[in-house]
């Protein structure tokens, strides 16, 4: 057993998590491990929105493989987690399953998954989509499944009434805080709504400006390195104008409500947020767009570039009942076909190269006006994912900091040297 899962045993035990898993996984059913099984396969995911989608592509594999029936399980986001662990403390993992880059490191290091590198072809995925689902072994512990962007929402509405233009390629951070005077004074409306968030937040602030959260090999904090800490303190400080909403405001109504009830005219999502929206408030169709991340005006290094890209990757046990039956589907989870289905869905960008379009193409095939194809050159220039083996242990204390900083209990410059030290001492611990 690793020494990463010792630790996470000893963190279930201590009641911090529901972890406790065996070295190798389980099957759905509980089977034996010999690869052979009754063709009924289990997948759970944690996004009901996307079951559909998902169901779409099992039905495209079924009508091939007959003999094969495919359940999707659809649950939200915590109770996910909380179904997946206790399945695999009791080696009755489903078929097939999302992995989260959150958790790959902790499931595949602990030898849970299967190893899925005879499947993967690297050349036909996103580079960040390849790098997300592997092990701190360097293999591939998961079929790719999609690649996200962050988007830059704007409300048409409130910029037609302040007289301001609308956000272009060329937009800069001071352009995002002239532009949020401008309406806020014009309109009474909030600008640009800088919640407290890693990936949809201050990430995208910091490597636009040329510095980094952790080092390339993920074995250092980057925290206080002054390109960095310069960008937090850019981001955090954005709260102290009055047409940004306090941490306390977004903590009772979110920056999605504030912004499609007209309260606020900015904010950063992710593409994965977009069809749901779309759906969500159809009478604000044509009312608001998506544009390109600003850039840094003045960046320590680089071209004041950067936009944090994530994925999730389909996985399944190391052993299982029905083991090869769902490394064929993991496969064609992975394919050009089943790729393009997901695409054609709108729930999310498929990690297969060239395939872009097909998301891209849903929103204008389901009338919303919404220009979603300016996103995905954003990728030419993305960033992986922040993310290394001791993420798990050290990202609830950093995000803890981050609300601290912005509730006054600590200054700036303490809350970066503490974040600074809860990672280091996390790696160190790993």
């Amino acid at each position: 057993m690793s020494k990463l899962w010792k630790k996470v045993l000893a963190a279930s035990a201590a009641g911090a998590l529901v972890l406790g898993l065996t070295a190798c996984g389980g099957s759905g059913d509980g089977g034996s491990g010999d690869g052979s099984g009754d063709g009924h396969l289990v997948f759970m995911i944690w996004d009901p929105g996307q079951k559909s989608g998902m169901e779409a592509i099992a039905d495209a594999y079924m009508e091939k493989h007959p003999e094969v029936t495919i359940e999707v399980q659809a649950s939200g986001w915590d109770e996910y987690w909380t179904k997946l662990e206790a399945a695999a403390k009791s080696n009755s993992l489903p078929d097939i399953f999302w992995m989260h880059s959150n958790q790959m490191y902790t499931y595949a290091d602990a030898g849970i998954l299967a190893d899925c590198s005879d499947i993967v072809n690297e050349a036909d995925y996103a580079e960040t989509s390849i790098e997300n689902a592997k092990g701190s072994d360097g293999k591939i512990y998961g079929v790719p499944k999609d690649k996200d962007i962050i988007a830059f929402l704007y409300n048409k509405e409130l910029f037609d009434q302040a007289g301001v233009g609308y956000p272009t390629a060329d937009w800069t951070w001071d352009d995002l805080e002239s532009a949020s005077q401008t309406i806020y004074d014009a309109t009474g409306k909030y600008g640009y709504m800088a919640f407290s968030h890693d990936q949809i937040g201050y990430w995208n602030f910091v490597y636009q400006n040329g510095g980094q959260i952790l080092s390339d090999d993920g074995s250092e904090a980057m925290y206080t390195e002054p390109a960095t800490a310069d960008a937090i303190k850019y981001y955090i400080g954005l709260q102290e104008n009055d047409w940004c909403p306090t941490q306390e405001q977004f903590a009772n109504t979110g920056a999605a409500e504030m912004f499609f009830s007209g309260q606020g005219s900015m904010y950063y999502a992710g593409n994965w947020d977009l069809a749901n929206l779309c759906a969500t408030y159809p009478d604000m169709n044509g009312k608001w767009d998506v544009a390109v991340l600003p850039k840094c005006p003045d960046p320590a290094d680089g071209e004041g570039r950067g936009v944090i890209s994530n994925s999730v990757s389909y996985a399944t046990a190391a052993e299982g009942e029905n083991h090869d039956m769902a490394m064929d589907f993991l496969a064609f989870l992975g394919s050009e076909e089943g790729q393009r289905i997901q695409g054609e869905s709108g729930v999310a960008i498929p990690a297969y190269n060239g395939l872009e379009d097909t998301w891209v193409q849903f929103f204008a095939d389901q009338g919303y006006e919404v220009n979603v194809g300016n996103l995905i050159e954003q990728f030419d220039y993305s960033v992986k994912y922040v993310n290394n083996a001791s993420r798990r242990a050290w990202e609830p204390e950093v995000e803890q900091t981050v609300l601290d900083i912005y509730a006054g209990t600590l200054t700036v410059d303490e809350g970066i040297q503490q974040m600074q030290d809860e990672v280091t001492q996390a790696i160190a611990d790993q």
